[in-house]
């Protein structure tokens, strides 16, 4: 079926429909493009999203609840390189190493304020 058909099929306005997809609570079309095809699955599912909706539950948790445990480690960050910064005996800053120059550098003056606050510097 078409977006225009789902949508009248769900009750709810394609635009609503596009928005589920871009969250990752519906799944795109089986066929993408002008002849974009949906099928009795997303109708089910968009019924079973209306369902837990009318229930009080928040988008957030309903994507939680329909994918599983499989889609927090699917939607977990990517792993990212740190830098660890001693500041002091009892601590240590971690900060991401990917920043620009200049991130780097305002970081790195607020740590040394730290380090002479702390007494190390």
């Amino acid at each position: 079926m078409t977006l225009a058909e789902l949508a009248d099929a769900s009750g709810l306005a394609a635009r609503t429909i596009r928005f589920y997809i871009a969250r990752g609570l519906l799944e795109g079309p089986v066929k993408a493009g002008r002849a974009a095809a949906y099928t009795a699955e997303h109708l089910a599912r968009l019924e079973r999203i209306k369902k837990l909706q009318a229930q009080g539950r928040m988008l957030s948790e309903i994507g939680r609840s329909l994918a599983g445990a499989d889609s927090e480690r699917r939607h977990a960050a990517p792993p990212t390189a740190w830098w660890q910064h001693v500041i002091a005996d009892d601590v240590v800053v971690m900060t991401r190493s990917e920043v620009s120059p200049w991130r780097a550098k305002q970081i790195r003056e607020a740590l040394d304020g730290l380090a002479r606050s702390l007494g190390k510097k």
